[in-house]
């Protein structure tokens, strides 16, 4: 298997390819974090967040908003990278195990549907106002919120572009 095809492997679509990953993942007793946001341009911020998810288990998937969802969350100008360019780079993460889209506002049918034992979120949210935070307590999981790395966000990303493009 090339690189390449190891990638595309870890992009899920459907709901049964990713509860066929799951299913295994569960038979070898493996806990997963489950994760899910834009990641519409990946900067350090992104990845600190992402490894310090999959270091609470031991399979980590996220939840990857699809381009029409990002336009009715952020305005007609996102997003920048299309959705499919998104979910390769994730992907190519080692840390990372599976990748999917949603196209719903909130992804609490798709928490719903795979039942993680980790629901990750930043620190910007409550706990317990996260989507999917009943889901995963009702089945003896846990929510937590991790910090980001302050000055890293990609809307800071796009202003400063826009701020230079108008110099």
């Amino acid at each position: 298997m090339t690189h390449t095809e190891f990638i595309e492997n870890k992009i899920c679509t459907s709901p049964e390819m990713l509860l066929h990953k799951i299913a295994m993942w569960n038979d070898g007793g493996e806990k997963i974090v489950f994760t899910n946001g834009v990641f519409d341009l990946l900067h350090r911020g992104h990845v600190d967040y992402l490894a310090k998810a999959r270091d609470l288990g031991d399979r980590l998937i996220i939840g990857v908003n699809t381009d029409a969802s990002v336009s009715k969350l952020k305005g007609p100008h996102r997003p920048i990278q299309d959705e499919y360019s998104r979910m390769l780079i994730l992907a190519s993460f080692e840390f990372v195990d599976a990748v999917i889209l949603f196209g719903d506002q909130t992804p609490y049918e798709l928490i719903k549907m795979m039942q993680p034992d980790i629901l990750v979120k930043g620190s910007d949210y409550k706990a317990e106002d996260i989507v999917g935070y009943d889901i995963v307590m009702a089945k003896g999981g846990f929510v937590k919120t991790i910090d980001f790395i302050p000055g890293f966000s990609t809307s800071l990303i796009e202003k400063k572009i826009r701020l230079n493009s108008q110099s």
